[in-house]
C-alpha cells in the first residue's frame, strides 16, 4: 500500500518488498526520513536503488509493505543519460517541472515561466536560461535538472549519481546547492557508489536486494556492512591523512534496477 501522507517525517517505509511481476528485486526495506537530511543510498549494480526510487515516485506499486510520502517527490536523473541533441534550452527543461500540474493541452504560461526562472536563479543558472541544454557543462546540466524538480515544489529530491562525471569545481557547487536545499527543510536521497563522499552525509542506506544497514555513516559504513553490500568488489586502503580504513567501489556499480 502506498500513500501520500505522514506525521512529521517526509518518508516512512515499512517492510517494503517490490517486483516487476517476477522475482522479488527489493525485500524487507524499512527506514524513515526526517526533513532536512541528506541520505546516501549505496548498493551494487542491480541492488535495488532505482527500484526504491520508482516506488517512492509512485511509478511502481509495492508488492508488500507500506510507503508513506508527505509532499511531492522530484527525480533528478544522471545527466550522462540525458539526450543532449534535442534543441531545448535550460529554461525549457526547467519548465518541464510544471507539466505535472497543468492540463496536457495547455502550454506553460507566464506564471509557469516565472516559476522556472526563479528555480534557475535558485541553482545559479538564471543567466544561462536561454542556452541550449546540451551545450551546458555536466555540472550546469545537473543544476538545471535540480531546478526542474524545484519547480514541482518537491520536498523530497531523489538524485541518481549526481556527481558522476563532474569536475571538482562543479561537484563543490552542487554540494553547496544540496546543503542549501536541506537547510530549507528539503530531504535528499542520493544514489551513489562513492562511499567516502557518503560519509559526510547525515544517513546512509545500504541495499543489496534487501536492506543491509541504515543509520549514521560513522556507525553504518563498516567493513562488514560494505562487504555484505558489495561482496568482493570493495577495495580497502588506509587513508593518508587519517590512517583510517577507506574503501573504493568500482564505478561500474551504478544501479540499473
Amino acid at each position: 500500500m502506498a500513500a501520500r501522507r505522514g506525521n512529521g517525517s517526509i518518508v516512512e517505509v515499512s517492510r517494503l518488498s517490490a517486483s516487476y511481476g517476477g522475482p522479488i528485486v527489493l525485500e524487507n526495506i524499512h527506514f524513515r526520513v526526517e526533513p532536512g537530511l541528506k541520505i546516501g543510498i549505496l548498493g551494487p549494480n542491480g541492488g535495488g536503488k532505482t527500484t526504491l526510487f520508482r516506488v517512492l515516485l509512485g511509478e511502481l506499486a509495492p508488492l508488500r509493505g507500506t510507503v508513506l510520502v508527505r509532499g511531492s517527490c522530484g527525480y533528478v536523473p544522471q545527466t550522462e543519460r540525458s539526450r543532449l541533441d534535442y534543441p531545448v534550452s535550460a529554461l525549457d527543461v526547467a519548465l518541464m517541472g510544471t507539466l505535472t500540474r497543468i492540463p496536457w493541452w495547455r502550454r506553460p504560461r507566464r506564471t509557469e515561466r516565472l516559476q522556472a526562472f526563479d528555480a534557475l536563479g535558485k541553482v545559479g543558472m538564471k543567466e544561462l536560461a536561454d542556452k541550449q541544454f546540451g551545450a551546458l557543462s555536466g555540472g550546469q546540466r545537473q543544476r538545471v535538472l535540480v531546478a526542474r524538480a524545484l519547480v514541482q515544489d518537491a520536498q523530497l529530491l531523489l538524485l541518481d549519481e549526481p556527481f558522476s562525471g563532474l569536475d571538482s569545481s562543479s561537484a563543490e557547487r552542487l554540494s553547496a546547492l544540496l546543503d542549501q536545499l536541506t537547510a530549507e527543510g528539503r530531504s535528499i536521497l542520493i544514489a551513489t557508489h562513492d562511499v567516502e563522499q557518503a560519509r559526510a552525509w547525515d544517513l546512509v542506506l545500504c541495499l543489496n536486494r534487501c536492506q543491509v544497514a541504515f543509520g549514521q555513516p560513522s556507525k553504518t559504513l563498516t567493513r562488514w556492512v560494505l562487504q555484505a553490500t558489495y561482496g568482493g568488489a570493495i577495495v580497502a586502503f588506509s587513508g593518508r591523512e587519517s590512517g583510517q580504513a577507506q574503501f573504493i567501489i568500482p564505478p561500474h556499480h551504478n544501479d540499473t534496477s
